[in-house]
């Protein structure tokens, strides 16, 4: 399996479950601040590794009319005063060539993110490779799992072999998604880091017309699921107040219940593992 190293550890499929977690959008720096002391807390507490996500811009949201975020210069400053802060890592997505550009010349950001969507775009993942940061590829809804191998070749082609895979549902009829999980096992046999994505995968794209819909209370169902197959990370989108929230309420669980989620998970991962 291959070892990719971040801040003080290392991701695996064979070691502990890493967990990347955040609101879905930044909301404010007082907000994003926040939320990151609490799953801080929570995870070094239950000696659980974290990375903090949170996007700044949502450029695949049903609408024109839905809030998109911030710009890139208020996110990079919100990162920076957030790993200073708490020193975690970063992980945040980009949609275009200019986006990893800013990052590569940034140390706001650890791990870049291809949204599910442009998992296939060349010149995106091309341009993430060459940043030498992590890349993190979330597996289109409409991609198979054997078909990821073509993702890994193009981000190789730079050098980069710093890269995760990440599993978040595939399109089962229209506004639905299901989770194979034969997917993280055959995913696995590529020895990079599988990466589980129990909030969206639980998503219900675009399902109330003009926005996604979803149903969180079936994360934990998916969640303890996946990690009793043995994968390197959760992503767990969380939020203070789901219902309020600007971006993926619906699929968000709400940050009381994370600690309580994470415990159960540990158990089913050390049992994978040992």
């Amino acid at each position: 399996m291959i070892n990719i190293k971040l801040a003080n550890f290392e991701i695996s499929n064979n070691n502990q479950f890493i967990l990347i977690a955040g609101p879905c959008v930044i909301e404010s720096e007082k907000h994003s601040l926040m939320m990151a002391e609490k799953i801080v807390k929570i995870c070094q507490k239950q000696n659980i590794n974290f990375v903090f996500k949170s996007s700044f811009d949502k450029a695949n949201r049903s609408s024109i009319n839905s809030s998109r975020g911030i710009s890139i210069y208020e996110a990079e400053i919100i990162f920076n005063k957030i790993k200073s802060t708490f020193g975690c890592p970063i992980v945040t997505d980009v949609h275009n060539e200019q986006q990893c550009e800013f990052f590569s010349k940034s140390e706001s950001v650890d791990i870049l993110q291809i949204p599910a969507f442009l998992c296939r775009q060349t010149d995106l993942l091309i341009s993430a490779g060459k940043t030498n940061k992590i890349v993190n590829v979330k597996k289109g809804q409409f991609l198979s799992p054997y078909e990821i191998v073509n993702i890994y070749k193009k981000i190789e082609s730079t050098g980069n072999t710093k890269i995760m895979i990440t599993e978040r549902g595939t399109s089962f009829g229209y506004n639905n998604l299901v989770s194979d999980f034969r997917s993280l096992d055959i995913m696995k046999k590529n020895k990079y880091p599988v990466i589980f994505d129990a909030t969206h995968s639980v998503q219900e794209p675009g399902g109330t017309g003009k926005s996604s819909g979803g149903k969180r209370e079936f994360v934990p169902v998916l969640a303890k699921a996946a990690v009793s197959i043995g994968i390197s990370g959760l992503f767990i989108e969380t939020h203070d107040n789901p219902d309020k929230a600007p971006s993926d309420g619906p699929n968000m669980i709400d940050i009381k219940n994370l600690e309580e989620l994470i415990i159960k998970l540990k158990d089913f991962d050390n049992l994978a593992k040992s």
